[in-house]
């Protein structure tokens, strides 16, 4: 087998030992709630203030990955989150996990950076697709096994114990992604990079005409916006099955979890079919079409309000769910795509900072929305109509737009004006 597909195997299993250790609190809140005696609106917080410093560092882990590469800055920041998320188990109280957290943020921002300018670096344009959907797929089913293995450690032994298995049973990784990455800037890894036939450009950026540019806010904006709702679900939905809809714990965990790997399946069918469709009607193009048409699905999760009992909640949740997933997956493509090869780390670092803008102030708002009362019809359709906002921002820009500005950032200074 291709090494890079070895490699891309690790970044997926790495994207989903993340999610298990960032999304563990969600699973655990109701418990920690009342281990301690806090409110929904405190709960909020400490389900925000991972990204804090996740959001905050997107940038400087950005450039720390362009520079020393991706071998050594993931293996670094793995083995930090994986301490720290481990330590939650010994938290006294809320205090101590708030500084787990912050750690925690800290390290994991290395993930995607890493992640998206490895695929970024060793696949072309047109073939970005796949890989970027397994990457994405891993977002979906860290989750889905954290909900899954996490509710069943919850039952079995408690929170504690659910935070020490999980953070230190995930450093199997670390020893298999040091033996399969060649060290960055190996003959190897040259070789690697060369093959994917794009230069790097040397020109400099005008930074001004890009952040004056539509595309620089189009894409801003629909990433915060998707990455709202997105964030909204992994934090808060596991407590509104239990709170609202009257899941146990073991109920919620499955409920969750099968819509978390119905949405993986969907990145890597929608990402393959993105790729073949753009080898017919131009990358940008397909990117758009998948993005748009998934995002404006996700408001299928409106439905939640108008459609009582349980047995509905799955079918919702998973339709709502895939949808977005079909958005995410072409629209970091689209990123990795427009961006210039020794600016990927900083670029994805960007647009990932904004997502966490949306991760920090979701939880957060629900939270408040919510009130002693734990209503959730107003947090739901914040969060339904956040995608659809996404959808019109990319179709405002169009794939015209995103066109010019690639052809700005490898150097051509007049593509950006049209």
């Amino acid at each position: 087998m291709n090494r890079r597909w070895i490699i891309l195997g690790l970044v997926f299993f790495g994207i989903v030992i993340s999610y298990v250790d960032r999304g563990n609190l969600s699973i655990a809140a109701p418990s920690i709630m009342r281990e301690f005696a806090i409110t929904p609106a405190t709960m909020g917080v400490l389900l925000s203030v991972f990204f804090w410093t996740y959001g905050v560092f997107q940038i400087p882990a950005g450039v720390l990955v362009d520079r020393i590469g991706i071998r050594r800055a993931y293996a670094g920041g793995f083995l930090i989150w994986s301490i720290a998320s481990a330590s939650i188990a010994v938290s006294r109280g809320t205090g101590d996990i708030i500084g787990m957290r912050l750690v925690l943020g800290l390290a994991e921002s290395i993930g995607p950076l890493a992640s998206l300018t490895f695929i970024r670096n060793n696949f072309q344009g047109k073939d970005q697709g796949l890989p970027t959907a397994i990457y994405v797929a891993g977002q979906s089913v860290g989750p889905a096994l954290g909900a899954l293995v996490g509710s069943q450690l919850l039952d079995q032994f408690g929170w504690r114990m659910m935070f020490g298995i999980t953070g230190m049973g995930a450093l199997v990784w670390l020893p298999c992604w040091l033996l399969a990455v060649p060290s960055d800037g190996s003959r190897e890894q040259r070789q690697r990079e060369r093959a994917v036939g794009e230069p790097v450009s040397t020109s400099p950026i005008e930074w001004g005409a890009v952040v004056m540019s539509g595309t620089f806010w189009s894409l801003s904006l629909c990433v915060l916006l998707a990455s709202y709702y997105w964030y909204f679900v992994l934090t808060w939905v596991p407590s509104y099955l239990t709170l609202s809809r009257g899941f146990s714990t073991l109920e919620m965990g499955r409920v969750v979890s099968t819509g978390l790997f119905a949405v993986a399946g969907t990145n890597v069918v929608a990402g393959y079919a993105a790729d073949r469709m753009a080898v017919r009607i131009g990358v940008f193009r397909s990117r758009l079409l998948f993005a748009s048409v998934g995002y404006t699905g996700t408001a299928a999760i409106l439905l939640l309000l108008v459609l009582p009992g349980r047995a509905s909640v799955l079918p919702i949740l998973m339709s709502a769910m895939c949808a977005t997933g079909t958005g995410n997956s072409s629209m970091w493509a689209i990123v990795q795509h427009v961006s210039r090869k020794d600016m990927a780390g900083r670029a994805v670092g960007y647009l990932n900072t904004i997502s966490q803008v949306a991760g920090a102030a979701a939880p957060v708002v629900t939270g408040l929305i919510l009130g002693p009362q734990k209503h959730f019809g107003p947090a739901i359709v914040v969060a339904g109509v956040c995608p659809v906002l996404a959808a019109a921002c990319l179709l405002a820009n169009g794939s015209s737009g995103l066109e010019r500005t690639k052809s700005f950032l490898a150097g051509d200074a007049t593509a950006i004006q049209g």
